[in-house]
């Protein structure tokens, strides 16, 4: 599949909250998200990528909300110093915290993007981001990770990387998590023990993942080398020259702030439900 077909635009512009971000709750991401998903459904061969990266946080799928013990799962969580939320999107629960680089790339929705498809593009775009590991990466679920998928992203059966896709008002939006830097396996581990806890033997009518905190480490621990947010920028606006006319930087309009308003105050609503 040739990269620079699926993903070729006039124009790719930058949104960089990877330091902003350290300073907002990741409910503020998904409404971001949300937001550049509208604005770039109305935009022509126009595509947008966002960087973020955020403080510790858990964030839980909404399945995770529903486990019969999940106030003691939040609790376990917030006493290892993680904020907790749902977010609007599929999948399971994930930690971030300052290791963890996030992007999304969001487009305008097109005939024959099927979701698959939409996957498949961010799989390859991180191939080429990863050059030095990208003959090592492979696509496919890792069953004993937290938030398995089809599309995770390992190195010699070991997590590094899980996607997700959001579709919204004529715009797709595709986001992928980075472990950077940091223990993977503590990581797993945190998210280990806050099913133990949630579930608590009970019943659910939600298969959860038996996770091995081995199957996840960090591009540091699976390369030797240092990752920042920094660089992968750096990294991601150089390749992004290669998929475009012109790369320039996103600016909010004042439609989009009324939009993300809305957005941040109907996730916040359905965050109240499960933290109260």
């Amino acid at each position: 599949m040739d990269l620079h077909q699926l993903l070729y635009r006039s124009q790719w512009l930058f949104f960089d909250q990877a330091v902003s971000g350290l300073a907002m709750s990741p409910v503020h991401s998904f409404a971001m998200d949300d937001t550049l998903c509208r604005r770039a459904g109305e935009l022509e061969e126009t595509g947008i990528a966002r960087s973020w990266v955020h403080d510790r946080t858990v964030v839980l799928g909404i399945q995770d909300s529903r486990l019969p013990y999940i106030e003691k799962g939040i609790d376990y969580l917030r006493t290892q110093g993680y904020e907790v939320i749902v977010r609007n999107s599929g999948g399971l629960a994930v930690v971030l915290d300052p290791g963890v680089y996030n992007l999304s790339l969001v487009f305008k929705e097109e005939k024959g993007l099927t979701i698959d498809r939409g996957y498949d593009l961010m799989v390859s775009f991180t191939k080429s981001l990863l050059h030095e590991l990208a003959g090592e990466i492979v696509d496919g679920e890792i069953k004993e990770s937290y938030c398995p998928g089809r599309y995770d992203l390992s190195v010699q059966g070991r997590k590094f990387a899980g996607i997700s896709q959001r579709r919204l008002r004529g715009g797709v939006a595709v986001q992928i998590y980075l472990a950077m830097s940091g223990s993977g396996s503590a990581r797993a581990e945190v998210i280990r023990e806050f099913y133990r806890m949630a579930v608590n033997g009970a019943s659910t009518k939600f298969e959860y993942p038996k996770i091995r905190p081995e199957k996840m480490a960090s591009l540091e621990e699976l390369s030797g080398k240092t990752f920042i947010a920094e660089e992968l920028n750096h990294r991601c606006l150089l390749l992004l020259q290669t998929l475009s006319k012109t790369v320039g930087t996103y600016e909010l309009t004042s439609t989009d702030w009324e939009r993300y308003e809305t957005n941040l105050e109907r996730i916040i609503k359905r965050n109240e439900k499960v933290s109260s």
